[in-house]
């Protein structure tokens, strides 16, 4: 989801599905791996041991507050010349192949400059350095970090953070609820088995909400087939929205698993391990069940509650994947996405009051249920993912010329006008997009209006969250294709959905891209279009431009090396032959390749396009 308002300047926003070789952890073992937390006191509610701290950095007031709790770190804040650092050995577990390293961090500065990191905090892991904040990154509350620490399995090192403040004006650098979550490993794929696995998921969900709406509880069950050649032991649920909660107090709560045995969860609550009673062998499937309760946040989120309004998006816990980098376990991302997942098919019901309207993924059909409530049963094939939204929402409808049911909610102060706008910009991208990619094949499509978004517009599988934007609204009908029938891994290939994306959203809207890639600057000579999340969130205020801006005039570039019309024939067959399935860059710079007899080997070293 694109946490940006890029979108409404001309680029737009979010989610996506599945890269593979280039994806993180690596699995370097065989060895069992129990998932763990390796932070010790992570909230400093026991003192400052086995932290190294100076005298009163480890407290309980002063101006500060903690996120949880009564204690919090506070380093810095003096408006003098100073240095101070908080440190604690950890040790990452040799057969753990993912490794997250987490923490909440308010910033607070009397620094005016909005250009300008005169005050420091660096994070370390023994002297590598594994991200870098500032002056630059004040906000009025805590912000979530995540670092994956992957690569340090194995190793017992120091975790640091210090603070190094200039000659003059404060930035207090605050901490609390430090987490350094290990998983993963147990059951690596065969060497060079590029399967994924699980494959063909069937979700099976019925819940019952509240009567706001806000509150879900019932039971989901998913049945999956092991389709690699390496046996599968286990498998890992993704629980996403539990980075909204402070761990282990979570909005998602999974108890009473059956079809195998659950571990503690681990990758900041998001991710849970189910170990399987038996290996199942490639062509063997198994089946997992829970009860789950949902519990949405206020705000208005992808996951949270405007006023009467909630939307549901990333709540419905799913499979992680294993493919031939090992289990793919990566920390939930604010900034952007961290989604990856294979094509699924759901059947959810949702259990609610009459008086709430309930769009969803895939193709709904409402029945009269108990007293004042309805029922409403969606089932949608081949997506992955799935989210609703719950409120006495406005709605809309049209159709497309080419036969798409559009519905347009809008929340209250949406005007009717407004509500009418996005409709019609709906019917026509829908359509623009299918002609260039492939047919819509969801059934109908639900857009949720509300110009309290944040984040101006997140797309799921027949599902999105916008603004009052026609480009941000056609940038997320957009990810329909890139995303959702083209999946890709979001967290280590984001240009894959984004850029893709946003280059679909330029031709929707008749934007050539005349000279785009004239104005590029990079930030560093570390700064490629294809680097993951991991870096993009330690350096959040390049994201989109890198991946959104410069992502699409790379592709701009490439039609104008190609020509238009074998431009438009490389998109469209390569939405072919990965319907469905899942994109690589590796892939997708393969089947340029073979679309032009121009040696496309500088072209892509001279727009940073790796893999």
């Amino acid at each position: 989801m694109k946490r940006l308002l890029h979108a409404l300047a001309g680029a737009a926003l979010f989610v996506m599905a599945g890269t593979a070789a280039l994806a993180t952890p690596n699995v370097a073992s065989a060895a069992d791996c129990t998932a763990a937390q390796v932070v010790a006191n992570g909230g400093f509610e026991s003192g400052t041991s086995p932290w190294t701290a100076p005298s009163g950095a480890i407290t309980g007031g002063g101006g500060q507050s903690a996120h949880s709790g009564a204690s919090f770190a506070w380093l810095d804040g003096y408006g003098s010349t100073h240095t101070e650092t908080l440190a604690q050995s950890v040790t990452l577990p040799a057969g753990c192949g993912t490794a997250s390293l987490g923490f909440w961090l308010h910033v607070d500065t009397a620094e005016t400059s909005t250009s300008t990191a005169y005050d420091k905090l660096t994070v370390g892991l023994g002297s590598t350095t594994v991200a870098t904040y500032s002056n630059l990154d004040a906000q009025a509350g805590y912000v979530h970090k995540t670092v994956d620490v992957s690569a340090f399995a194995g190793q017992t090192v120091t975790l640091s953070f210090t603070g190094a403040e200039d000659s003059s004006l404060q930035t207090s650098f605050v901490l609390d609820d430090v987490t350094l979550d290990v998983s993963g490993g147990t059951t690596p794929p065969q060497p060079g088995d590029p399967t994924r696995t699980p494959a063909a998921p069937a979700y099976t969900v019925d819940l019952s909400s509240d009567a706001s709406g806000g509150s879900w509880t019932g039971h989901e069950s998913v049945t999956f087939t092991n389709a690699s050649a390496a046996p599968l032991n286990e498998v890992y649920l993704r629980l996403w929205d539990n980075y909204h909660g402070s761990c282990p107090a979570t909005p998602i709560a999974v108890t009473k698993v059956t079809g195998g045995t659950p571990s503690a969860l681990s990758v900041n609550c998001t991710a849970l391990r189910i170990a399987l009673p038996a290996p199942l062998a490639q062509g063997q499937s198994g089946t997992v069940g829970f009860d789950l309760g949902i519990t949405v946040p206020s705000g208005a989120d992808r996951f949270g509650r405007d006023g009467a309004f909630a939307f549901i998006g990333n709540a419905l816990p799913v499979l992680a994947v294993r493919d031939a980098a090992g289990w793919h376990l990566d920390p939930y991302t604010n900034n952007g996405e961290s989604f990856y997942s294979l094509a699924s098919d759901f059947t959810v019901t949702l259990d609610h009051p009459s008086s709430l309207l309930v769009p969803a993924t895939g193709t709904s059909v409402d029945t009269p249920g108990s007293a004042g409530r309805t029922v409403t049963r969606a089932t949608a094939s081949k997506v992955r993912d799935f989210a609703w939204g719950a409120g006495p929402f406005t709605r809309i409808s049209g159709t497309s010329p080419a036969g798409v049911k559009v519905n347009v909610y809008s929340v209250a102060g949406i005007s009717a006008s407004d509500a009418q706008s996005m409709l019609s910009t709906a019917v026509s991208a829908v359509d623009a997009h299918a002609q260039r990619f492939g047919a819509y094949p969801y059934g109908e499509l639900d857009a949720v209006i509300d110009n309290n978004f944040w984040f101006g517009g997140m797309e799921y599988p027949g599902f999105v969250l916008d603004l009052v934007s026609t480009t941000a609204l056609t940038h997320e009908i957009g990810h329909q294709w890139f995303y959702g029938i083209v999946g890709d891994d979001e967290y280590n290939g984001p240009w894959l959905d984004e850029a893709f994306t946003d280059y679909a959203t330029d031709l929707a809207l008749g934007k050539t891209g005349a000279g785009c890639w004239n104005s590029v600057s990079w930030a560093s000579s570390a700064e490629r279009i294809t680097n993951s999340m991991a870096y993009w969130d330690a350096n959040s205020s390049r994201y989109s431009t890198v991946v959104y801006g410069y992502g699409k005039c790379t592709l701009h570039d490439l039609r104008r090396v190609l020509g238009d019309t074998a431009m438009a024939k490389l998109l469209r067959d390569y939405a072919q032959s990965h319907w469905y399935g899942v994109s690589t860059t590796a892939e997708f710079k393969a089947a340029a390749q073979a679309a032009t007899t121009v040696d496309l080997t500088s072209f892509w070293s001279q727009h940073r396009i790796d893999g």
